[in-house]
This record gives structure tokens, C-alpha cells and sequence, in this order.
């Protein structure tokens, strides 16, 4: 192993380990150092397609941030949940069955070997890997099947930032808690404590770091200040607190937000377009002053649309497509508006759909995931700027989507508006399906629907590690890639 390692760890979920790992990825890219992030597990549906199949976005913007080209190794085993006792397991990019079947503990022994093969590869080929954690490396019911927090620290010999959302309270106490209850080996690869999302005078934090460093010997080398508008989407869960843009409002868009939503992370870009309110909605009520309706994609399109009719919204997105209103679905999105889902290989479940597009979809049991380039052909109605316009995407899903025949021959026609399937738009108009994530990404699509462009990746993750450089400790950041203390020491 020739790389640096640090990682990041934290004392809970959300408590800002992903995009903190984003930031150093970019603090050192920028410091002439190839760099490469990695996280041995990752559970997420939001995912994106990388050499060789699929990984967690977190990653992928972490690779793109270290200006690495996202690979599979950097993200070996991702959980896409299906139910809350059910996953589909992603190794190495591909959907592994055998793996998706069997029972969670057991999994970690048969997987842990591919896990270091992958990170030795990546510190053998660069100059420093920026590791994350996931959810807290003190779950000691989960300890002997580690294979995500302190296993891979020990393995790579890591410099370990813990970080914890001082917000919520209670953080040196979640902090002490956490290192303690670590090995002492373990103990001694945390290099630093990081306070994040801090509201108010920083002085009245005193004396609590000190007195934290004298239980652990461990300093408070960072106290973040909450900040809203980082830019890079959020990982673990949608963004209620900040979804209202300031100025006037020209469009309420609203995302129906069922349990198993995926790929949340593409809409992101719309939280910066100039009028739009970008709002999650779970409730008919929340929908009444929607301009735009969109069903975004799903990692178990059935049961989720079971959800979204439990909750009523089943009529509300019909009462709204009634009026002329827009509706757009993305992937799982677009297989619910259809008449029907058909499943012969136990993929998702059988069921109608909400009947607003005359397709009908059929699950297959290979998974399709590949970039795309494609057209829009002629787009009609209220999705008509989009005609003729080129987009660059991604393709996640099982299902392929037709027209239905029976609806054609009673003359309501889909109309296919892409090529091989890719999208489709009712008779008047207002309803499109779309199979490709990443719409909202395109520059093109954002200057055709709306006129406008937003900030580059690059800015953001350039503004991620100035933000870091300035609040961190002088000179912590590059003593955590300093040569390796003696471990033994």
C-alpha cells in the first residue's frame, strides 16, 4: 500500500460524513495528489452507472470531486432496499441473487474479502483514499460483521475524523460515546473530533472541547457552521428544511415522496433554478398549488405504488392530469402511470397502474444500467420545449415499457417520444414518462423548461473545500496525510 488514507466517520447517520468525504476529495485533488474515495458499503437507492455497473451517487460525486473517474471499486458492496427486511445486493456493480437471499451477518464474512481486495487495489494505485463510514462505528450489535467503519480503518491504517451534527444536541456526549466505546487500538486512529451544523457564538462552546481531549486525548480540530446551500444533494433523505427558493415563485413543482423513492439526488439542480419551489409531498393536500406533478423513480415500484394510493394521491395526480395539469414520471415513476404491471419473474409485483399513459410494463429478470444519449422526437403539449432536444441520462430499472394495444385499438394512443422505449406521452399531452434519471442534470434540459442554467459540480465542490480549508484548524487537514504514526506507538 503506497496511498494516504483518512476516513470519516460519524457518531450518527446524517451526521455529515458524505459530503465532508466530497470535501477532502477535493481539498487534495487540488493539492496536485491523485485521489480516490471509497466506502465499502453503502446503503442507498440512489444510485448512479459507472464502469462496470452501478454505485451509490455519494461516491460517485466523491470520485468526480477528487477529479477520479467513478469506478465500481470505490463503492464494492451497495444495498438498495426493497422492504424494510429486504435488499437487493449490489457487488462490484452487479446485482448479486445469491448474496440479495441470504441473511445479513453471514453476508459480511463472504464479502469482506472482496471489500479489501478492492480498497489494497486503490491505495496501491493513489497517492491518498478518502474513506467514508456509515452510520456510527459504535453499533456493538453489529460489531463482529463490521466491514464498513473500524475494520476498514484498522485495514488501511487510517487517519479517522469523527464527525456529529451538534444541532440535534447532546454532541460531546454522542462524540465521548462513540470513542469509547472503541478498542484501544481503534482509539488511537482517531485524529480529530468535528463538530457540524453549529448554530450561534462559538465561544459559548468552551470549556467542553477541552475537557472532551482531556477524557480522550483526542482535540476538536473543526467547528462547522450550518450551511444550507453546500449544493450537493442529500444522501440519506429528501430536503424539506431548505426546498423553498427565495424571490418570487413562478412554478411549484411538487415529488411525490413514497417510501422506496430513488435517485432523489437528480433533482437536486432544481433547488437552484430562479423561481421554482421544489417541494416533497406525501399527502393530497400538499398538492393543491402544484403546477408540475412528478413521480420520480422507485426501488419497489409496485409496493410503493400500493402507498401512494393508501395515501389518496392516486386521485389527487388523476384530478390534477384531469385539468390539463403536468405530470412527469421518471423510471418507476413511468411504470406507475401506465395501465399495468406485469411481473412473470417475481421482479416487483403484478398490479394496475394509475392508468394515465396507455403503456402497459413488463418486468425482466436481467437489469438494465447504461448511459444513454438520446432524442426527444416531437414532445406535444405542456412538455413541448423539450422537442428536438438531446439528453444525456441513465438507465436503472427491470422493466421495459410498450404501448398497450387494447387502449390503442379504443384510441387512446401512446405516443412514443424517444427511441427504443425510452419515452412516452399521452394524447393531450400533459403526462410524459421518461426511463432516463439525470433529466434535471442536463444542461439542455434545464435552459429548454425553464431558461436557465445552474452551478457547474466543479464550483461545488471547489466551494466545499474552501469552506473546509477556512474552518478547519491550521495545518489538520494535511497532517492527516503527514507519513503514518507508528502504530505500535
Amino acid at each position: 500500500m503506497s496511498a494516504r488514507s483518512v476516513m470519516v466517520l460519524g457518531t450518527t447517520s446524517g451526521a455529515g460524513k458524505s459530503w465532508l468525504t466530497t470535501a477532502l476529495c477535493r481539498y487534495y485533488a487540488r493539492q496536485g495528489l491523485k485521489v480516490a474515495p471509497f466506502k465499502a458499503q453503502n446503503m442507498s437507492n440512489n444510485a448512479r452507472v459507472v464502469a462496470g455497473g452501478e454505485i451509490g451517487s455519494a461516491q460517485y460525486f466523491q470520485a468526480l470531486a477528487a477529479r477520479a473517474e467513478p469506478e465500481v471499486r470505490m463503492n464494492p458492496l451497495l444495498l438498495k432496499p426493497e422492504k424494510d427486511t429486504q435488499s437487493q445486493v449490489i457487488l462490484m456493480g452487479q446485482v448479486n441473487a445469491e448474496l440479495s437471499r441470504m441473511a445479513w451477518r453471514g453476508r459480511s464474512a463472504s464479502v469482506w474479502p472482496v471489500v479489501a481486495q478492492a480498497l489494497d487495489e486503490l491505495l496501491a494505485e493513489n497517492d491518498v483514499v478518502v474513506m467514508e463510514g456509515a452510520g456510527s462505528p459504535a453499533e456493538i450489535n453489529l460489531k463482529d460483521s463490521d466491514i464498513v467503519n473500524m475494520r476498514v480503518a484498522q485495514h488501511a491504517n487510517a487517519a479517522c475524523l469523527l464527525v456529529t451534527d451538534i444541532d440535534r444536541g447532546g454532541a460531546f456526549a454522542h462524540l465521548y460515546g462513540t470513542w469509547a466505546m472503541l478498542d484501544q487500538a481503534e482509539q488511537k486512529l482517531i485524529r480529530g473530533f468535528v463538530l457540524n451544523k453549529f448554530r450561534g457564538d462559538a465561544t459559548l462552546l468552551a470549556p467542553g472541547p477541552q475537557m472532551l481531549q482531556d477524557l480522550t486525548g483526542v482535540p476538536t480540530v473543526a467547528t462547522l457552521p450550518m450551511w444550507w446551500q453546500h449544493g450537493l444533494p442529500e444522501e440519506d433523505g429528501v430536503f424539506d428544511a431548505t426546498s423553498v427558493r427565495s424571490g418570487a415563485v413562478t412554478r411549484t413543482v411538487a415529488v411525490i415522496a413514497y417510501p422506496r423513492i430513488s435517485n432523489l439526488d437528480e433533482f437536486q439542480p432544481l433547488k437552484n433554478v430562479p423561481g421554482i419551489h421544489l417541494k416533497w409531498v406525501r399527502s393530497p393536500a400538499e398538492l393543491i398549488d402544484a403546477d408540475w406533478i412528478i413521480l420520480p423513480g422507485s426501488k419497489h415500484t409496485s409496493g410503493d405504488l400500493a402507498w401512494l394510493r393508501a395515501q389518496g394521491l392516486d386521485s389527487a395526480i388523476a384530478a390534477h392530469a384531469g385539468r390539463g395539469g403536468a405530470v412527469l414520471g421518471i423510471c418507476g415513476g413511468l411504470q406507475m402511470l401506465g395501465e399495468a404491471l406485469i411481473d412473470p419473474h417475481g421482479i416487483d409485483g403484478n398490479g394496475p397502474g394509475l392508468g394515465l399513459l396507455p403503456v402497459v410494463t413488463l418486468f425482466d429478470a436481467d437489469k438494465t444500467v447504461r448511459h444513454r444519449r438520446a432524442l426527444f422526437s416531437s414532445v406535444g403539449g405542456a412538455w413541448s420545449a423539450l422537442s428536438g432536444v438531446t439528453v444525456q441520462g441513465y438507465e436503472i430499472h427491470h422493466g421495459q415499457t410498450a404501448a398497450h394495444s387494447a387502449m390503442a385499438a379504443a384510441g387512446d394512443v401512446a405516443h412514443a417520444v424517444m427511441s427504443d422505449g425510452l419515452a412516452w406521452q399521452n394524447g393531450s399531452g400533459n403526462v410524459l414518462g421518461v426511463y432516463l434519471h439525470g433529466l434535471f442534470e442536463d444542461p439542455a434540459v434545464l435552459q429548454a423548461l425553464f431558461g436557465a442554467s445552474t452551478p457547474t459540480l466543479d464550483s461545488v465542490f471547489d466551494g466545499l473545500a474552501d469552506y473546509i480549508d477556512k474552518h478547519f484548524d491550521a495545518g489538520v487537514l494535511d497532517a492527516l496525510i503527514a507519513p503514518a504514526p507508528d502504530r505500535a506507538a
